[in-house]
């Protein structure tokens, strides 16, 4: 429930206020669509650590560049056929834990 309360907030800041701010993100995906992301896979209390180290981190000291979030998923069942793809997991070398990219299509 909290999860959706700030995933709507943010999905509000960027369809209205995020003009102000247009395009002065550093990292890729945007810190917001990061937020997002965190607040769809995982914990309230984790998801927002997160966020706000990468909102932290979003600064002229920091390089900036590619930082998608990293979760942790345990896939049980593959099905197959037809289906629409809004997140890929793309595995990192340690079990268990995925950087997602979200499908832009």
């Amino acid at each position: 429930m909290a999860n959706r309360m700030l995933i709507w907030t943010i999905n509000f800041y960027r369809k209205f206020l995020s003009v102000i701010s247009y395009g002065s993100c550093r990292f890729h995906p945007t810190c917001s669509a990061y937020a997002i992301d965190q607040l769809s896979h995982n914990r309230l209390d984790k998801a927002l650590v997160l966020s706000c180290f990468r909102i932290l981190r979003c600064n002229q000291l920091f390089k900036g560049g590619f930082d998608y979030p990293i979760v942790h998923k345990k896939f049980n069942h593959i099905k197959y056929g037809k289906i629409n793809v809004k997140y890929w997991f793309v595995e990192t070398n340690k079990k268990d834990r995925y950087i997602t990219i979200r499908n832009t299509i």
